[in-house]
């Protein structure tokens, strides 16, 4: 896929649905963040982990389970929600979605 660096683009068009599948496509690698792409399939998550930053998640399309300490939040297209930092968080499709995550790296 071509570079959107300087270009006008539309953000769904930028990563595709895999079947039973989690894709990730990171569009701006730098020393002090990032910004990745992913597209999970119903059904389709990441186990609970943590990352010493915190990261901003936004949902532009379908619908996400994200859990964070044991609290469980529901996002559909057009919410946004921030994972803090060193605290254990998941992400499971409850339906098809896509997200952007922004890590910022202080």
């Amino acid at each position: 896929m071509e570079s959107i660096i300087g270009r006008v683009g539309e953000l769904a068009d930028l990563i595709a649905y895999q079947d039973s599948s989690v894709v990730s496509k990171e569009i701006i690698k730098k020393d002090k963040g990032s910004v990745t792409l992913f597209a999970f399939d119903k059904g389709q998550g990441l186990s609970e982990h943590t990352a010493p930053f915190d990261a901003l998640v936004y949902v532009f399309d379908g619908e996400a389970e994200i859990t964070i300490s044991g609290k469980q939040f529901l996002l559909k297209a057009g919410k946004i929600i921030i994972m803090p930092a060193n605290q254990p968080h998941s992400l499971k499709a409850a339906e098809r979605f896509k997200m952007v995550l922004v890590m910022i790296r202080s």
